[in-house]
């Protein structure tokens, strides 16, 4: 959102995307943080103090200079957009290793019958960090917003900026580690944690990999998120595009907060079962259909713009109610598979199993994201009007500097999104039987000779 509203193109969006992937190749050393440890200090507080330190430390470091790099310094200028990539690539394979960390210990931390609960916590806390790190922030670093609602006088700057935001999380990081470090002992299990070499973890993972049953949820997760690629890497951007205020998107969330607290504890009742991918595969359908309402939002919003960053009151009522609908089935699918994951995984190989499951569902969800960020500009037509020259590349200054103005013809949103929902339904035609009968497999069916 912070790169729209500074009008940062489709395609340097697609390059800042890749910051996400480190969830999604995390499996690459999850051996290591396996096989690698100190036995006094705690098998996964051997890893998870350190990142969490040096993401402390990051953030710290980055708060001086982010006004630079998001083009805001006294000198202006663009977003360094590979920059910030690099950087935020960084600062996320230290998230992802932390991740793993945290993955292993909820395994050994829960006892086997409570074991799906990890999701729920999962849920609870990605929340909660939403609202902080998202909504929260959007909100108080909008100087709009904080001018209209919480400000007397006017000023040019929100009540927080992101180097202040960056500074303030930076020490918290310190401190909770801090705590975390020396309050929290780990339990060591020698059959939930067995002492494995590198060589050796890396050849269970490939073991684990070949298993028919493996092989076949790999595709499923792979393919799955194709249907709502578009939807949920692009709308709110063309929202933010076509004039409605990011902070106030943001705030939207505010609603659905109690409903995220609360639906992953509801929706526990059912994936804590013997068949939790269930719910999964009932609300695809549901969130097919939401991005069709989606896209027409969109269209909608510039007939329902009364004046600059303001919309009827009906169009906000139909986008809050669609946000909710689409935050339950949103939930409903990351609950169960989180579920089914803690179901599957086999805790003798410690955090292994579940950072596989996890980050091959991650690279399903952000594949088609990239893929749909670069390809949106590709396929978008437009033409100059009231001038000459094109509106593609250089040729857009071009139709500027004769007087003219580009204007878009064909949005390669609504094309996407048709593709996805074309996608979506053969998915569920040529998968969803394949899914049921994983679903009902037996956990001896998860599990290889080591």
């Amino acid at each position: 959102m912070l790169l729209t509203s500074r009008h940062v193109d489709y395609k340097d969006q697609a390059l800042f995307s890749f910051v996400y992937w480190p969830f999604s190749i995390k499996l690459l050393w999850a051996p290591l943080v396996d096989a690698i440890y100190i036995p006094w200090f705690g098998r996964r507080k051997t890893w998870l103090v350190p990142t969490q330190y040096m993401i402390g430390l990051f953030m710290l470091v980055l708060s001086y200079h982010v006004k630079d790099v998001m083009g805001d310094g006294e000198d202006g200028g663009r977003v360094n957009i590979l920059l910030l990539t690099v950087v935020f690539f960084m600062l996320n394979s230290l998230a992802a290793t932390q991740d793993i960390a945290v993955d292993g210990w909820a395994l050994t931390m829960l006892s086997r019958r409570n074991v799906g609960w990890a999701s729920t916590c999962n849920s609870v806390g990605q929340t909660a960090g939403y609202f902080l790190g998202n909504v929260l922030f959007l909100g108080l670093e909008s100087a709009d917003f904080c001018n209209k609602y919480l400000r007397s006088e006017p000023q040019k700057e929100g009540i927080v900026t992101l180097a202040g935001f960056l500074y303030f999380w930076g020490i918290i990081f310190f401190a909770t580690t801090t705590l975390v470090m020396i309050i929290k002992r780990e339990r060591m299990d020698p059959d939930v944690d067995p002492e494995m070499g590198i060589l050796e973890t890396y050849k269970i993972l490939l073991n684990v990999i070949k298993l028919p049953s493996v092989l076949s949820y790999t595709i499923i997760l792979l393919t799955s998120k194709v249907a709502f690629a578009a939807t949920d890497s692009l709308t709110s951007l063309k929202l933010i595009e076509s004039g409605f205020p990011k902070e106030r998107l943001a705030i939207f969330a505010i609603p659905m907060i109690p409903i995220q607290i609360i639906l992953p504890i509801v929706i526990s009742k059912f994936t804590a079962g013997p068949r939790p991918m269930a719910v999964f595969l009932k609300s695809i359908p549901f969130r097919i259909l939401l991005g069709v309402f989606y896209a027409g939002l969109v269209y909608l919003s510039k007939y329902a713009q009364i004046q600059p960053g303001e919309f009827a009151l009906y169009f906000y009522f139909i986008l809050l109610l669609c946000y909710a609908l689409h935050q339950v089935f949103v939930y409903s699918m990351f609950v169960s598979q989180m579920a089914f994951h803690a179901k599957v995984s086999d805790p003798s190989i410690g955090g292994t199993y579940m950072t596989l499951l996890n980050t091959v569902a991650n690279l399903g969800g952000n594949w088609p994201a990239t893929l749909m960020l670069w390809l949106v500009d590709l396929i978008t037509w437009k033409s100059c009007d009231g001038g000459v020259g094109d509106c593609y590349a250089k040729g857009d200054n071009t139709c500027k500097e004769s007087g003219g103005s580009c204007v878009t013809t064909v949005d390669g949103y609504y094309i996407e999104t048709c593709l996805c929902v074309i996608i979506g339904l053969l998915w569920l035609k040529w998968r969803s039987r394949r899914l049921k009968e994983l679903d009902a497999l037996d956990n001896s069916a998860w599990k290889c000779d080591y």
